[in-house]
């Protein structure tokens, strides 16, 4: 059984940055899919970014060359590091993991950026 635990949220300025990580218990191999989705008020939740086995990573369109995810397979922790902040990223960010045919969630953390 895998959770996944995110931390690093808050409230920023527009154009600022933070980093959210997502630590696992639980084994998570080098080649699991781990991603992060966010879920803004009154919309569905939504693909942010996804780092595969080997390191492959995607990313939506909208955070692309501002976000970064970024994976630690010692720790079994997963990173976003998102620059650069917009209002529109205001959202609860989830960590999402698919290890041997099974998804897993984290439980959210709010990311508010607001002047």
């Amino acid at each position: 059984q895998v959770q996944l635990v995110e931390s690093g949220g808050g409230l920023v300025q527009p154009g600022g940055s933070l980093r959210l990580s997502c630590t696992a218990s639980g084994v998570i191999f080098s080649r699991d899919r781990m991603a992060w989705y966010r879920q803004a008020p009154g919309k569905q939740r939504e693909l942010v970014a996804v780092v595969l086995g080997g390191g492959i990573t995607n990313y939506a369109d909208s955070v692309k060359g501002r976000f970064t995810i970024s994976r630690d397979n010692a720790k079994n922790t997963v990173y976003l590091q998102m620059n650069s902040l917009k209002p529109e990223d205001t959202a609860v960010y989830y960590c999402n993991a698919l290890s041997w045919g099974s998804i897993y969630w984290g439980q959210g953390t709010q990311v508010t950026v607001s002047s």
